[in-house]
């Protein structure tokens, strides 16, 4: 229902800022704005995006949660879309997201309303079975061991040791 809401009013919202704009300031000064928020629009979007990427980046490699960095990029492309759509409300909507703290702070409202549970591995890792494999080291062990390889006769001489099964 909320979504139905959304694609009624934000149409009627801009032709409204439309005609108010165009009205007082003339139609040329109005597609100049819409045009230049566009391609300042798309210049932040590109600069904040690649910071976003690269704390994405970071985060997977440092097995740390990515969440956050990833709602930042969904956020920074949502308003990618908004502030490549010509009107005011969306060029304002899509301003407003790319500002951090703006980010943030929607980040941390939806949060709050979201119960995530998962589990956190021995070694600082997320999302995964705390319960340690004993046959797999944890990051950090060092297994040291010596082998020979058993000849043909060597192997069908002896017995399973009990450590595997058949």
């Amino acid at each position: 229902m909320w979504l139905f809401l959304a694609f009624i009013a934000v149409p009627l919202i801009e032709i409204t800022l439309f005609i108010q704009v165009g009205g007082a300031i003339g139609l040329g000064w109005t597609l100049a704005i819409v045009v230049l928020t566009a391609i300042l629009g798309t210049s932040l979007m590109r600069t904040q995006g690649a910071m976003a990427l690269g704390q994405i980046k970071a985060s997977l490699s440092e097995v740390r949660d990515p969440t956050e960095p990833l709602v930042h990029g969904a956020m920074i492309l949502f308003a990618g879309a908004l502030l490549l759509t010509p009107g005011f409300f969306t060029d304002a909507v899509g301003f407003a997201l790319l500002v951090p703290g703006i980010r943030k702070a929607a980040f941390q409202a939806v949060r709050s309303k979201i119960k995530v549970s998962g589990n956190v591995n021995m070694s600082g890792g997320f999302g995964q079975n705390p319960q340690r494999d004993p046959r797999r080291p944890m990051q950090g062990d060092i297994i040291d061991g010596e082998y020979h390889e058993l000849s043909e006769e060597e192997r069908l001489s002896q017995h399973p040791s009990g450590w595997t099964k058949h």
